[in-house]
């Protein structure tokens, strides 16, 4: 790797070059042109972040789609995120029901712990997930994942040092 930050006219040759067919690339995986659109947009702002010297890279739409596959996982974990939360709402019933606000808020908040969490490894992440939101305990969790409980023990801290590390 390089410790060069990438020129801006590079990023912008990427771009100009490769943005039509990543974007195609992902509304061919995504069924939906507008979040196509967004990740395309997103996978760039991550290429911007990175210090790669992209006039190395021998396969460029490699590292698009890498960047990208990320990002869907990403977005297909908020999606199933929203919808397990909107289920458990639905299942309340009208006495805890939530405000439209308050939803609003608390989905707000879910997705901002999912953005904290998305830098850490799926098998971290997981394991943190089933042990903070479904409750699990550490050697079930260990079971699903086909880790040891110390290893799972490693990944529930490691998850709650992102989110401290990430808090404001």
């Amino acid at each position: 790797m390089s410790s060069e930050v990438i020129s801006p006219l590079t990023v912008d040759l990427l771009y100009r070059e490769h943005h039509g067919w990543l974007q195609r690339w992902l509304a061919r995986r995504l069924g939906n042109l507008a979040q196509a659109d967004d990740l395309a947009q997103d996978t760039f702002i991550r290429v911007l972040g990175h210090e790669h010297d992209l006039a190395q890279l021998r396969e460029p739409r490699a590292y698009l789609a890498t960047i990208a596959r990320r990002l869907v996982i990403n977005l297909r974990e908020r999606q199933t995120l929203e919808q397990a939360y909107l289920e458990a709402l639905a299942n309340m019933g009208e006495a805890l029901a939530l405000s439209p606000e308050e939803r609003c808020l608390l989905l707000e908040t879910l997705c901002q712990i999912d953005a904290m969490l998305s830098e850490l490894p799926d098998a971290v992440r997981r394991a943190f997930l089933l042990s903070q939101v479904e409750g699990l305990e550490y050697a079930a969790i260990g079971g699903m994942l086909g880790v040891s409980v110390r290893t799972v023990q490693r990944y529930v801290l490691r998850g709650l040092e992102q989110c401290i590390l990430a808090a404001p």
